[in-house]
């Protein structure tokens, strides 16, 4: 069997559901010669565009013609090892991803077996999630406390994930001084509060600190969350290149911590295992370099008893899907994270819808990822 032609597609999404703006998920499908494809993502990036990704995809596709589709691990690590001299992280392990993905569903589909079987098989049916999307638009404790009262009572969710503290959303994506003010630290506690008292304290909260502090600001505001509110992580407490600072704050907080959303491939967790520097990793199924990786990730995690949690938001549903297929798969996991927003979103866009109830996503069985794109929903860009 060969792979003879790869097509780009483009999925237009509500970013949240009061987002005045849309972005665009990034697709693959690849196509072999005896009739069986399968589909890929390579997701979607703050900063990039959709056009900037499908030129680099068609850069790469040709590297992968007349390859046989059954050799995952030796295409991941042919396209990986192409950009090893220009920088082989995030972005390139997104269009890693890509192909990645889709070689698994063909795998699937050729064997007539779902990803999850080519993976070792099932430890749980269907997946517990965690959501992450409930308190868009919300500014204060009383926002915060309605949004929990309408979204997270009566959902049969049991986690959420919020990051109150809103001073510091202008460095998402940028780092200053990692300081933050006394009202806008005291306003994220507020924040924590209201929610805590809504939901009671069997529910679990997770903060999300987004790499926004220095180390003594992550050490005082974990600290100070897990012993009022018992949250139940503190998600990158420092910027990921930080490892030494993280060290610090891991040593000196009783918050779990959890971290791994900007660290790509294997590799990059050696140092969070080895030295003990998280309680949970979540690396994003996408981003570290598609279901290939994120298995092994999980893997090494397993003999330290560290559960995976993988971050998907806001990829499409080929991601989703696809980590929904990989944590099936490994003992060491925690819960699978979701927007409820973006249902909709990737449903509108899938031939079959997948099923969120009580909490879980529901896979359907099917070979390979069980799911298949809509090529009418997409637009095709190369």
């Amino acid at each position: 069997m060969k792979i003879t032609d790869i097509s780009i597609y483009a999925g237009e999404y509500a970013q949240t559901s009061r987002s005045k703006t849309n972005k665009k998920w990034v697709f693959v499908k690849m196509e072999t010669d005896e009739g069986f494809y399968g589909w890929g993502e390579v997701g979607t990036s703050v900063n990039v565009s959709e056009n900037f990704m499908a030129t680099a995809i068609r850069e790469v596709a040709p590297q992968l013609i007349g390859e046989n589709p059954m050799d995952i691990d030796r295409l991941w690590n042919k396209i990986f090892r192409m950009f090893s001299y220009m920088g082989s992280r995030g972005f390139t392990t997104s269009l890693v991803a890509g192909f990645d993905i889709a070689l698994w569903d063909i795998k699937g589909k050729v064997a007539g077996l779902p990803v999850y079987d080519l993976l070792g098989g099932r430890y749980r049916d269907p997946v517990r999630l965690y959501c992450n999307s409930w308190f868009h638009g919300c500014s204060t404790p009383e926002d915060y406390a309605q949004a929990a009262k309408k979204n997270l009572l009566g959902n049969n969710h049991n986690a959420c994930k919020l990051d109150p503290f809103l001073e510091m959303v202008p460095y998402h994506t940028m780092y200053q001084d990692g300081f933050i003010s006394q009202a806008g630290e005291q306003l994220g506690y507020d924040i924590v509060e209201a929610v805590r008292e809504v939901v009671g304290p069997d529910f679990e909260i997770l903060i999300d600190a987004h790499g926004h502090y220095n180390v003594p600001n992550a050490i005082r505001i974990s600290n100070n969350l897990y012993e009022r509110f018992n949250i139940a992580w503190f998600e990158e407490p420092v910027p990921p290149e930080g490892i030494n600072a993280l060290k610090q704050v891991k040593e000196n907080t009783n918050a779990p911590i959890c971290v791994g959303e900007r660290l790509y491939t294997r590799a990059d967790f050696i140092p969070i295992l080895e030295n003990n520097l998280a309680d949970f990793i979540m690396p994003d199924t996408v981003w570290t370099g598609g279901i290939s990786e994120v298995k092994k990730i999980a893997t090494m995690a397993e003999p330290y008893y560290i559960p995976i949690t993988p971050h998907v938001i806001p990829g499409g549903p080929i991601e989703l899907i696809a980590a929904a297929h990989v944590v099936s798969s490994v003992p060491n996991f925690y819960k699978l994270e979701h927007a409820h927003y973006l249902i909709p979103e990737h449903n509108k866009m899938l031939e079959e819808p997948y099923v969120i109830k009580d909490g879980h996503i529901h896979l359907n069985n099917k070979p390979g990822l069980g799911f298949e794109l809509d090529e009418s929903k997409l637009e095709k860009i190369g």
